[in-house]
């Protein structure tokens, strides 16, 4: 177990009057040694808090006495200070199996850790939760839980996850409901395994034995170049068009019965079937925004101005896996480099898919400049997953001079996936958050 190191202090925070430095290492809070931010979030809660702190070889204790309800004033460098619990299932459909060789240690990482699934919304299948995990869940109110579903018959279910456990550890998500705990859902679509009467039997059994989830979300399997698992393809037209039927036949059921359509498709099956994106009221409050479930039509509310409130993305499928705190990736625009001029042409770069959803939407003289993901290959068209080496065999291509907005989604701590860094590029590119305000701010900027 490591220990907490704070990486900022507040100047003007309890913390700093009570003489916390950034790269002190925290020991112990009121005599108990956190495990992970949570913990260290419900002790720093106290109006005085004993801190046992560890700086330059020495150990000091250091008393903090604050308000109620004031923050203690000081960051941490990671979420979790123990281990991490990896998974142990061995998925088919796992992407984590086809990432390229070369990349930084952390994204090769499995986590199977409900932890992390409260902090950042990782999905979990619970194959590793235990009576102690649903004592903390439930005692400290960690919620919402997203928990990755995939089928609810437990031998499809063991097949998928290549685990024993997966036939039974469905019985945590009827535990984790039963104490009111909120909880979405997700089912990667895999074709020919549990798609077709499987998906239509999971969406069932959803109905039957987990009514109370707050969400399902019904996903498509990504394939990359590096996949190795020959049952693992993309889906075709006609697959997609089956599987948004199938969620839209249930949707109606759960609407009949619950009174809320719980079950929604992502946006890509309805691009892969070529048909239009369901309203956006269809959507009841996006809760599965992050999921890729209703953004096109919520980027777009917040882009022609039906809508103020702007809904941005996580970074990507691997958000938590360098950072301790989801923090803004930008703090508006950040321009690398000299910009053009203000009246210079303007292109937008993103992915194949997302340039699906904004060439409807842009005007004549915006330039809409897809990213065709050479990098991971297979179906992988998300702007999520756009990594420098891909966007900068594209710009050098394109004429110098222009002014070119790149969504913020593809980043993390200014870094692509692939390592690089907008600076590497081969023309200036100006940062933008990925939603649909920003992106019209930054047009008429």
């Amino acid at each position: 177990m490591s220990l907490p190191r704070l990486v900022a202090v507040d100047p003007m925070s309890p913390a700093a009057r009570a003489g916390l430095q950034p790269g002190d290492e925290i020991v112990a809070m009121n005599g108990q040694a956190p495990r992970d931010v949570i913990q260290y979030r419900l002790l720093a809660d106290e109006p005085v808090l004993e801190l046992d702190v560890a700086r330059g070889g020495l150990q000091i204790t250091l008393t903090v006495e604050k308000d109620a309800g004031e923050l203690l004033g000081a960051e941490v460098e990671s979420a979790l200070f123990d281990q991490v619990r990896t998974c142990d299932n061995h998925c088919e459909f796992c992407f984590i199996y086809q990432l390229p060789p070369g990349l930084r240690k952390s994204l090769y990482l499995k986590d199977d850790d409900y932890r992390l699934s409260f902090l950042y919304g990782n999905f979990t299948t619970l194959t590793r939760f235990t009576e102690a995990d649903l004592e903390r869940v439930v005692t400290e109110r960690l919620s919402p839980l997203y928990v990755s579903i995939h089928a609810t018959d437990p031998e499809t279910r063991v097949r998928m996850l290549r685990n024993r456990r997966g036939g039974v550890s469905l019985r945590w998500l009827r535990a984790l409901l039963d104490h009111g705990i909120e909880v979405h859902g997700q089912v990667v679509v895999c074709p020919g395994v549990n798609d077709g009467d499987v998906l239509h039997d999971t969406l069932a059994g959803v109905l039957d034995e987990y009514p109370e989830l707050a969400s399902v979300a019904v996903v498509p399997l990504g394939v990359s170049r590096y996949n190795n698992e020959s049952a693992m393809r993309p889906h075709t037209q006609a697959e997609a068009e089956v599987v948004v039927d199938a969620v839209e036949e249930w949707q109606a059921a759960f609407l009949t019965a619950l009174g809320r359509r719980v079950v929604f498709a992502a946006d890509e099956y309805y691009l892969l079937a070529r048909r239009p994106f369901p309203s956006a009221d269809t959507y009841e409050g996006f809760p599965l925004h992050e999921d890729g479930i209703g953004m096109a039509r919520a980027f777009e509310a917040a882009f022609t101005g039906q809508s103020d409130v702007s809904l941005a993305p996580q970074a990507g499928f691997f958000a938590w896996s360098d950072a301790a705190y989801r923090g803004p990736r930008t703090d508006g625009q950040v321009v690398f480099r000299p910009r053009p001029k203000r009246d210079a042409p303007v292109a937008v770069l993103t992915g194949v898919y997302g340039a699906e959803v904004l060439r409807p939407l842009l005007p004549e003289h915006v330039r809409v400049v897809p990213v065709p993901s050479e990098f991971f290959g297979g179906n992988v068209g998300v702007t999520g997953l756009m990594v420098g080496a891909d966007i900068l065999r594209v710009l050098a291509h394109e004429p110098e001079g222009h002014r070119y907005l790149l969504p913020d989604v593809c980043l993390s701590q200014g870094r692509f996936l692939d390592g690089t860094t907008p600076a590497d590029l081969p023309r200036p590119v100006e940062i933008v958050a990925t939603d649909g305000l920003s992106l019209r701010k930054a047009l008429s900027a």
